[in-house]
């Protein structure tokens, strides 16, 4: 079950999940209300009530605090502090932002939820008021208390009319016919009134329900269209009258389980039309159980013995129910969930939980009995017809069977009967319903006054119990609180008992067994003092004289020869008789055995207890009369003996029977008298001069001693002032004792003093002659000394001059001979990296001659492959866009190697020239188209040449060199042989600064020996507008078609191989650029096209 604990917030979500009713048997959410701190309390619910929209719920607790809970939003806020109990809340008015609040101080208080401001206040009462009834308008309402009912006007906040009645009569509900102007009152001797609101007119009457009826209206329900009118009491029987024919129709009769019906209210449909069918019974047992008053069948329950309901509101649309539990928690259940479970097939039969047959035939006519069944959701039917005859019922109900009925639906009688059987009542019912407890409550007829009792406790701890646990040590905090409390409530209710020194042990075992319940403890202990210790209290400070004659009157009639035993030792009662009245026997029982004596007690006549008392020492007669010292009967009668219990409960019984009426203490004490309702009764039946004698001497023997300790504490203070003083004045005087002394002294000592100053003047003079002589003596020496020292400093400082200068020069050449060997070190590598480049270079050489062997084969069968290059060239065109990227990187890697091999190309080139001319004409229109093709190229090529760009600045001076030697061969000789050596030594100087280049020699050497393959491609560039095919496009065209078919399993690795190629070659550029002594200047420079 979702639960929800307010504790110190003041707004928030009511539950942190979406809840399912369905598998809590209807319950939405759990709210409680706990504080923690030193004293960790939950503070009770007392009152619900909804809006007019149904979906807002105002709850009051007892301390004051008014929480409105938002359904819908999933927040609640808390919107007053009144801080005093509410007695009853209107949350319909007109204005739908204000509610009415009934306060303890019989007041009526009207605020507003948005501003949490005080719009009235509204005073007339002189009782608590019960009911708040608002018309329908929600400009009226009428408040009702017992003995008077008043109207007001929630515009001007003024009393309309009051209602008075005999004081002999009361009110027990007046309140608004819903949809109506009509009001109806109803009075403690079942008379219910109708009066016209707007005249205040009589309008009818209804008549008495049946003649000698014993049931009594005490709750009051009205259906929503004001034709039905419901009243219940102290009985199992509902009274269901017809407003239009002013007639009893119906009498439902409740399960045998319920005996009285505390609260009566009807379940809202939206499709009845406002003739309600189901009705909610709050019975005695706190189960409110749902019938359908058509079919008389049960539908469902909410509540169960262990989680009863205080009281209860449903919101009128009929979707939640709201219940304050007896625990003081607040439930909200879903009407949807719960009709969903009563909806469920029904058991194979239905059983009728009692017969009628103590009522006359003709009442049986019309009676009704609710049956435990289930059925489905009540309809209204259209053909039944109300019957209009009156019910008479002949109840045959003598005066003893109304002194035996209990609250809670119990009679003593039957109890008393059960008690003879068992010896004792059932501890538990359930696993969580305490039968025992129940059973106290019912025969002690407690009162239960929640604010009578929250005002004793607001009062705080009094002043006798603030130390008690010096005096009663015990290890549970919370059980000493318990106890704290609970005799500082009896000592606020009674000054006897701030006074009483054995209260705390008569208090003790009833504060051990309802710790968890403080009200019904203090209510326990109340009636018990105030029953079964009568007239202990009237001989105080001393035992109650007259109780304990009683008591050894009955012992002397039952047991002579034990009493003249006692008398013989000097052993009073006030030695074996009071020591088991004042604990309440709990120093010489078990729990158990406590437990079932006063079962007995609270099932029987005061006197019983006094009985119980003698019946234990004559029980106890055999040990009593072996012992014949006073301590061992004080021992006796205060530890655990070996005695029967249930043999003491029949001696009582015994007792009660046998004893004499003259001495029966039976006619000497009164019958149970239980607390009432409302407010305690006032306890005074003490010596009240003795006890207000003692309580002024206390205060004044407290104001005394608080005088005293202020005296005292003064006389400490002038004492120590004094002597404070007396010290300050002998110091004074010792000092002035001494400085008189101190001055003859000095005085004596100053003229000796005198003396011997002219003396010393004397022979300071010559002194200072003396002293002006050695002084210039003294000037000259250390004149002397310094020019010394000065000629020391300047000597050292040379020397360490000298010192430093001889150490760096040392470093020096220790540098010099570290950098002498590191150079030879380094000529050593260079010379052998310089032969290992001197390899290289001699492979590659061979290599370039194996390459132009190759070159020239392949020119011998270029022309057989001519017509095979024309269709070739067709596919390149296609195929251009791709190879242009892979053409790009591997130009970038041969630029450099072409410098080295154009002397050998430009030698085959002039070979091969005659034979390009011939064919120049027949390929001119095929070289335009591509050359259309290749201009879309050069734009995809141009971001790659960018990062090209320096390389090929002398890549294409060189292929305009290329051209040219075409034109003059001689002019190309010369320069070849002059650009190959000055090549060759910039190669040399460049390989030792690439020998750090990791695998740099391993990837040259691969890269040579794949640029036989790849070479001829650089001449399918056009190097110009005017594309020329020479014999070398012949051969780099049979190299493509060599090529062709390994290039898809080649091309990732070439990428790779090219990618580090360009970074060695750009690096070997920029080298080569700025270490070139002969720069290539004769020839013009032209453009390289693609």
């Amino acid at each position: 079950m979702e639960s929800s604990d307010l504790g110190g917030r003041q707004q928030g979500p009511i539950w942190h999940r979406k809840p399912c009713p369905a598998a809590r048997r209807g319950v939405i959410v759990n709210i409680i209300h706990s504080v923690k701190g030193y004293h960790s309390k939950t503070i009770r619910f007392l009152n619900v009530a909804f809006d007019s929209s149904g979906d807002s719920l105002l709850a009051g607790d007892h301390q004051g605090n008014i929480y409105v809970f938002d359904l819908n939003g999933n927040r609640f806020n808390l919107v007053q502090r009144t801080m005093q109990a509410c007695t009853a809340l209107a949350f319909n008015l007109r204005r739908k932002t204000e509610f009415l609040v009934a306060l303890a101080d019989y007041s009526i208080k009207c605020f507003d939820i948005e501003t949490k401001e005080l719009v009235s206040w509204m005073r007339g009462h002189d009782s608590s008021v019960s009911s708040i009834s608002v018309h329908g308008s929600g400009r009226y309402a009428i408040t009702t208390s017992t003995d008077t009912a008043q109207l007001w006007d929630l515009d001007t906040f003024q009393r309309k009319r009051k209602l008075n009645v005999r004081q002999s009569v009361g009110i027990q509900k007046v309140f608004f016919l819903p949809l109506s102007n009509t009001i109806l009152s109803c009075f403690k001797d079942n008379s219910v009134f109708a009066w016209e609101f707007d005249t205040l007119c009589c309008k009818y009457q209804l008549p008495t329900p049946v003649e000698g009826s014993v049931l009594l209206y005490k709750v009051f329900a009205v259906t929503r269209d004001g034709r039905i009118f419901v009243a219940g009491g102290k009985s199992n029987h509902l009274h269901l009258w017809c407003l239009e024919s002013k007639q009893l129709i119906r009498i439902i009769q409740m399960p045998a389980k319920v005996r009285a019906v505390r609260h009566l209210e009807f379940l809202p449909d939206s499709f009845d039309g406002g003739s309600n069918q189901v009705l909610g019974v709050l019975s005695q047992d706190n189960i409110m159980r749902f019938i359908s008053i058509e079919t008389c069948k049960l539908l469902f329950d909410i509540g169960s013995y262990e989680e009863g309901i205080s009281t209860a509101a449903i919101s009128p649309n009929g979707r939640y129910i709201a219940s304050v539990m007896e625990n003081g928690s607040l439930n909200l259940y879903s009407v949807q969930a719960l009709t969903q479970e009563g909806n469920k097939p029904p058991p194979p039969m239905f059983k009728s939980v009692e017969d009628s047959s103590k009522y006359t035939s003709e009442a049986n006519k019309l009676t009704t009995r609710v049956t435990s069944g289930r059925s489905e959701w009540p309809w209204k039917s259209k053909g039944s017809k109300i019957q209009t005859r009156l019910l008479k019922l002949q109840v045959n109900t003598s005066l003893e069977n109304k002194e035996n009925e209990l609250p809670g639906g119990l009679n003593k009688k039957r109890l008393r009967a059960l008690l003879k059987g068992f010896g004792e009542y059932p501890a538990k019912y359930s696993l969580h319903f305490n039968c025992r407890m129940f059973v106290w409550r019912s025969l002690l007829q407690l009162p239960e006054n929640h604010l009578a009792f929250s005002s004793l406790i607001d009062k705080g701890t009094h002043s006798a119990f603030v130390n008690i646990q010096n005096e009663y040590p015990i290890k549970s905090m919370k059980l000493l609180r318990v106890l704290q409390r609970t005799l500082s409530a009896l000592a606020h209710w009674s000054a006897i008992f701030a006074e009483t020194p054995y209260i705390p042990l008569l208090a003790f075992p009833f504060v051990k067994l309802f710790q968890n319940n403080q009200l019904i403890c203090f209510e326990v202990v109340a009636t018990v003092v105030v029953n079964f210790c009568q007239h202990w209290f009237e001989y105080f400070p001393n035992p109650p004289v007259n109780v304990l004659s009683m008591l050894e009157n009955v012992l002397a009639h039952h047991d002579k020869e034990l009493l003249q035993h006692l008398i013989t030792y000097s052993v009073t009662a006030q030695v074996y008789a009071w020591p088991l009245l004042e604990t309440l026997f709990s120093e010489v029982l078990t729990r158990e055995e406590w437990l079932k004596v006063f079962d007995n007690i609270f099932s029987n006549h005061p006197s019983y207890f006094l009985m119980l008392v003698v019946a234990y020492i004559i029980c106890s007669r055999a040990p009593l009369l072996h012992c014949n010292q006073t301590a061992d009967f004080e021992y006796f009668f205060h530890h655990r003996n070996n005695l029967d219990i249930n043999v003491v409960i029949k001696e009582a019984y015994h007792l009660m029977e046998a004893t004499p009426p003259d001495i029966h203490p039976q006619h000497m004490l009164d019958d149970f008298i239980p607390l009432t309702k409302g407010q305690y009764p006032v306890f005074n039946k003490y010596p009240k001069f003795i006890v207000d004698y003692q309580t002024q001497e206390w205060e004044r023997i407290r104001q005394d001693e608080i005088e005293y300790l202020r005296e005292r504490q003064l006389a400490h203070e002038l004492e120590a002032k004094a002597q404070e003083w007396k010290a300050k004045d002998e110091a004074w005087y010792r000092k002035q004792e001494l400085l008189r002394e101190a001055e003859e002294q000095k005085r004596k000592m100053l003229l000796e003093e005198e003396e011997k100053l002219v003396e010393q003047r004397q022979r300071l003079a010559a002194v200072k002659r003396e002293l002006k002589v050695k002084e210039l003596q003294f000037l000259d020496a250390s004149r002397r000394r310094f020019l010394k020292y000065q000629q020391d400093q300047r000597q050292m400082e040379l020397k360490r001059l000298d010192d430093e200068i001889a150490r760096k020069v040392s470093m020096r050449e220790q540098e010099t001979a570290a950098t002498v060997q590191d150079v030879e070190v380094r000529r050593m590598e260079l010379e052998s990296q310089r032969q290992l480049f001197e390899q290289h270079l001699i492979k590659d050489q061979e290599a370039v001659t194996q390459e132009m062997k190759e070159e020239v084969d392949a020119c011998r069968r270029k022309v057989d492959l001519e017509d095979h290059l024309v269709q070739r060239l067709m596919e390149i065109d296609r195929e251009e866009n791709q190879k242009a990227q892979i053409v790009a990187e591997e130009n970038l890697a041969k630029a450099e190697q072409k410098c080295i091999d154009t002397d050998w190309r430009l030698h085959v080139l002039h070979k091969l020239r005659r034979d390009d001319q011939d064919r120049e004409k027949r390929y001119e229109e095929i070289a335009k188209l591509l050359h259309d093709n290749r201009v879309e190229e050069a734009e995809l090529l141009k971001a790659m040449r960018e990062a090209e760009e320096k390389k090929w600045e002398e890549v294409t001076q060189k292929k305009a060199q290329l051209e040219e030697e075409q034109k003059a061969a001689a002019a190309a000789d010369e320069y070849r042989k002059w650009f190959l050596e000055d090549k060759m030594n910039d190669a040399l100087e460049l390989a030792e600064k690439l020998q750090s280049e990791d695998g740099y020699f391993e990837r040259l050497r691969d890269l040579k020996a794949r640029r036989t393959e790849r070479g001829v491609e650089l001449q399918q560039v056009p190097r110009s507008g005017n594309v020329c095919l020479n014999d070398l496009s012949a051969s780099e065209s049979s190299s493509h078609m060599s090529l062709g078919r390994r290039r898809e399993e080649l091309a990732c690795q070439e990428r790779e191989l090219m990618a580090e190629v360009r970074r060695l070659r750009q690096k070997l550029t920029s080298r080569a650029r700025t270490r070139t002594r002969h720069p290539p200047t004769r020839f013009p420079a032209t453009k390289w096209t693609p």
